[in-house]
C-alpha cells in the first residue's frame, strides 16, 4: 500500500469516526456518558505517585505554618494574604499582578513546548476526578463493563444500593474538599472554631460551605470531563498554542495505519497492514471518550491512559511499543526519534528564569513600609526661631520579626524630632502602627514655603528599612 493510499485511508477512517462520535457527544449532539476502563501501566503508576504527592500537599498545606504564619492564606473578605508564609497587603498587589502576568507567560510557553502535561498530571480537576472519584467508582461499581451493565439495568435493589453508596461517598468527599478549600481562606483554626460553634452562629458561612459542597459534587458526580472539554479556558487556549514541535500524546499513524484485526502468524508488513490491530483499547480507557487515532483533539488531556493501553497490547502481540506515545507531530511525520531540541532547551531555561523572577518579586518587597502624612487642615507654627510641622506616621512591619525602630530626617539636615511617646518604636511582626511626631527646623534652613524632605525609618542596627518623601511647610518667602 502506498503512503498516499495509507493517508487517504486514515482520513477516511478519521472522518467516519467523527461522523459517529465526537468526544462525549453522539451524532445528535446528545451527551454520551463515558465509562473508561481502569487504566494500568507505567505511566498510570507514575500518575498515581504524582497524585499522592499532590493530594498530600492539598490536604496538608493549610496546617503548615512558617514563623507562626500560614503557608498560604487568601482571605479576601478580611484582606489577609499570606504566600509562602509571608504576609501580603493591598500595597503589594502590584507584585501579585506582575506575578500573575509572569504566570500566564509561563503557562503559555510551557504549553507551546510541553503541551497539556499540566492537564493530565497536575490539574486539580483531573487529579480529583481520575485519582479520587473515579477510583471510588471502580471500587463500588466495578470496571467499565460492570458499570455499563449497571447503568442499563432496571432500578433494582443492587443498582439502588450501589448508586446510593457511591453518591453518599461522593457527597462526603465533596464536603471534605469544601472544608479544606475554606481553610485556605480563613485558616484551619478559624474553621474549627466555626464548626464548634455551629451553623446557628455562622449561618452565612454555613450556607457558603453547603454551596461549595454542592458545586464540587455537581462537578465530579455529573459534569465530570465536560469541565475539561467545555468549561476550562486553558483547554480552549491550548488549541492555538501547540504546533508541530509541541510534545503531546500522539498516535503514530504512519506506523499504525492500515488498521486490521490481529491474526496469528500473519506477516502484517507483507500484507500491507499497519501495527494498529484496531482493538480500541486506547479508546475505552480514555476519560474524555475520544479516539487518539483521529489525531490531536481538544478533548485530549494528555492523561497517558491510551499509551499504557496500547503498549500493553503491543507487548502481547509482539510488536514494538510506542504506537501511541509522547512525541511531536514533526517527529511522527518524519519518523525521527525524539530529540530535546535547542528550542526546548532555550524555552526551559527561560521558564526557569521566569520562576526565579517570580520568586524575586515575592521576596524583594522590603520588610517595612512607612508613610508620613500631614493631618488634614494642619499647618506650621513658629516658636523661638524654629518652624514645626506635625506628621502622622503609619508603619507596616511586613516581616515576622519584632522591630525596634527609630525615625530620622535624611534631608534637609539639622532636623529635630519630638515623639508623642518613646523615641524607640516597637513593632511586632505583621503589625501596623500609627502615631504622631513633630519635626522642627531652624527658620533659616527653610528656604521655601514647601520644602522637600526625606524621612527614613531605621532598625536598632542602624540599617534603613524604608524612606518616605514628603514636604515640610514654612512661611512664604519672596525670593529676589
Amino acid at each position: 500500500m502506498s503512503a498516499e493510499s495509507g493517508n487517504s485511508q486514515f482520513v477516511e477512517i478519521e472522518n467516519d469516526t467523527f461522523r459517529n462520535s465526537v468526544g462525549t457527544m453522539d451524532e445528535t449532539g446528545k451527551r454520551k456518558w463515558v465509562f473508561p476502563r481502569k487504566p494500568k501501566g507505567k505511566y498510570t503508576n507514575y500518575r498515581n505517585y504524582a497524585s499522592y504527592v499532590m493530594l498530600a500537599i492539598f490536604f496538608g498545606l493549610p496546617f503548615v505554618k512558617i514563623n507562626g504564619n500560614p503557608f498560604l492564606l487568601v482571605n479576601v473578605i478580611d484582606r489577609r494574604f499570606f504566600i509562602l508564609g509571608q504576609p501580603f497587603y493591598l500595597q503589594d498587589f502590584f507584585i501579585l499582578a506582575l506575578g500573575a502576568v509572569t504566570s500566564v507567560i509561563f503557562v503559555m510557553l510551557f504549553t507551546v513546548v510541553f503541551g497539556r502535561i499540566f492537564c493530565g498530571w497536575l490539574c486539580p480537576q483531573t487529579l480529583f476526578m481520575e485519582m479520587v472519584f473515579r477510583k471510588i467508582e471502580y471500587l463500588i461499581e466495578g470496571d467499565r463493563n460492570k458499570q455499563m451493565k449497571l447503568d442499563r439495568q432496571e432500578w433494582d435493589a443492587e443498582k439502588i444500593r450501589k448508586r446510593l453508596l457511591k453518591w453518599s461517598v461522593f457527597a462526603l468527599i465533596s464536603l471534605i474538599i469544601a472544608h479544606v478549600m475554606f481553610m485556605y481562606i480563613v485558616g484551619y483554626e478559624e474553621l474549627f472554631r466555626i464548626m464548634s460553634e455551629g451553623p446557628q452562629e455562622h449561618p452565612l458561612k454555613f450556607i457558603t460551605m453547603i454551596f461549595f459542597t454542592m458545586t464540587f459534587y455537581f462537578v465530579f458526580a455529573w459534569l465530570r470531563e465536560q469541565v475539561c472539554t467545555l468549561v476550562c479556558p486553558y483547554g480552549r487556549l491550548q488549541g492555538v498554542l501547540i504546533d508541530k514541535q509541541t510534545i503531546n500524546v500522539y498516535y503514530d499513524f504512519k506506523r499504525g495505519e492500515g488498521r486490521s484485526k490481529w491474526r496469528n502468524n500473519e506477516d502484517r508488513k507483507a500484507a500491507g497492514k499497519g501495527d494498529c490491530i484496531d482493538c480500541h483499547q486506547c479508546v475505552v480507557v480514555c476519560p474524555t471518550g475520544i479516539d487518539i487515532r483521529n489525531g490531536q483533539q481538544l478533548e485530549c488531556v494528555n492523561c497517558t491512559a491510551c499509551i499504557d493501553a496500547c503498549d500493553e497490547v503491543m507487548e502481547k502481540v509482539g510488536l514494538p511499543k510506542g504506537l501511541v506515545r509522547y512525541a511531536t507531530e514533526a517527529e511522527i511525520e518524519n519518523q525521527d526519534s525524539f530529540k530535546f531540541t535547542s528550542r526546548m532547551k532555550a524555552t526551559t531555561v527561560f521558564l526557569a528564569l521566569l520562576i526565579g523572577f517570580l520568586g524575586f518579586l515575592m521576596y524583594d518587597r522590603g520588610s517595612m513600609e512607612a508613610k508620613f502624612i500631614k493631618p488634614a487642615g494642619s499647618t506650621f507654627f513658629i516658636k523661638n526661631g524654629k518652624i514645626t510641622n506635625t506628621f502622622i506616621y503609619t508603619l507596616l512591619n511586613k516581616s515576622n520579626e519584632k522591630k525596634i525602630l527609630t525615625i530620622k530626617v535624611m534631608t534637609p539636615a539639622h532636623a529635630e524630632i519630638n515623639y508623642f511617646g518613646s523615641e524607640k518604636i516597637i513593632l511586632k511582626g505583621d503589625e501596623i502602627l500609627k502615631g504622631n511626631i513633630n519635626i522642627t527646623f531652624p527658620e533659616e534652613d527653610i528656604k521655601f514655603s514647601k520644602q522637600n524632605m526625606v524621612i527614613g525609618v531605621f532598625d536598632e542596627k542602624g540599617e534603613m528599612l524604608d524612606s518616605f518623601e514628603t514636604t515640610f511647610e514654612g512661611p512664604f518667602k519672596l525670593m529676589l
